[in-house]
């Protein structure tokens, strides 16, 4: 979004730019594919696809007027062992990026507009034609790259509810808006509500069981349970487990979070296989205690999941900040 919003204002200000998507990645590379990064005709930039050292050279070779026309284009960096070092890709990592000299500001546009809607959007780039079109997405679809046309997957931010605004949950709210994630709190409690400051962040007056339900959660959705009150996590729980978040956790010991499953199991409308994607205790086990280190572990976790780097264990953990996983 950052760079559709500094595409749109350097387009009303007259600026030409041009647009650069990673398509692929080998080894260590700095930025996946699929990041963004528009370079302005006096050398400005938004977004990035490395370290540094690439846009440097992008700036560079736009300056000099190579980067004209409207056709999109390939652009390899870090081919043989030599250049990755000039660009700085560690482990011989290798780039090839997607450029499009003069997107199509109007289409960008029409692609923001769906995103701020909360719809899922694939941009199709093909190299050999220079047609740019976009078409609806799923939750299924991923970034697609076959030398020729490259597919990249475009939808609404994602999503954090934390259910109690307690101390842990001011640090959970103010990292999670730093890696990108729009962050909904609700708590019924007013002696804790009252007292939520945290900027950027959405008050929810619902019982948890309706805030869930009314955020109408997807899979770029997360749900932390944190008010360590069973009566108002569990309500959270019980419908977030039924949902397509792709995270759903509560703060909590190991014999807690044991009790929880049990009652989930014993007393709600929910499956074996839904009880199972509770992540609780929440939190990777990295010796948490103090509130800024437990909302490390959580996002840590969270980030993990997200990117489909994540594997299952449990630590017994003390009561009071309990602790989880990976």
């Amino acid at each position: 979004m950052q760079v559709l919003d500094a595409a749109r204002k350097w387009a009303a200000a007259g600026h030409r730019f041009a647009l650069i998507t990673v398509a692929r990645t080998w080894g260590s590379a700095p930025r996946p594919p699929g990041a963004w990064m528009i370079l302005r005709d006096d050398g400005q930039v938004q977004g990035s696809v490395s370290g540094g050292c690439i846009e440097d050279d992008l700036i560079r070779r736009a300056a000099s007027g190579e980067f004209t026309g409207s056709a999109p284009r390939l652009l390899r960096y870090g081919v043989t062992a030599d250049e990755a070092h000039r660009f700085g890709l560690p482990c011989g990592g290798t780039l090839e990026l997607v450029l499009e000299p003069a997107p199509d500001v109007g289409l960008l546009e029409h692609l923001a507009q769906r995103i701020g809607t909360g719809q899922l959007v694939t941009r199709r780039v093909d190299l050999a034609t220079g047609v740019v079109s976009l078409q609806g997405g799923s939750a299924g679809d991923s970034q697609q790259w076959d030398g020729q046309m490259l597919v990249t997957l475009h939808g609404p931010a994602w999503r954090l509810l934390i259910i109690g605004a307690g101390q842990i949950s001011r640090y959970l709210a103010t990292m999670a808006q730093a890696l990108g994630y729009r962050v909904y709190i609700c708590d019924p409690r007013s002696e804790y509500a009252d007292g939520w400051d945290v900027p950027g962040t959405e008050r929810i007056s619902a019982m948890p069981d309706d805030a869930v339900t009314e955020l109408g959660l997807d899979p770029r959705s997360a749900v932390v349970a944190l008010t360590h009150d069973p009566k108002l996590d569990d309500l959270a729980l019980l419908e977030a487990l039924k949902s397509p978040a792709f995270y759903v956790g509560a703060l909590g010991s190991q014999a807690n979070n044991s009790k929880r499953r049990e009652r989930l199991l014993q007393y709600f409308d929910l499956s074996q296989a839904e009880v199972d994607r509770l992540h609780g205790p929440v939190g990777l086990p990295i010796g948490s205690r103090t509130p800024p280190e437990i909302a490390v572990s959580i996002l840590a976790e969270m980030t993990a999941l997200k990117n489909g780097q994540y594997f299952r264990f449990t630590v017994e953990v003390p009561d009071s900040y309990a602790c989880r996983v990976a």
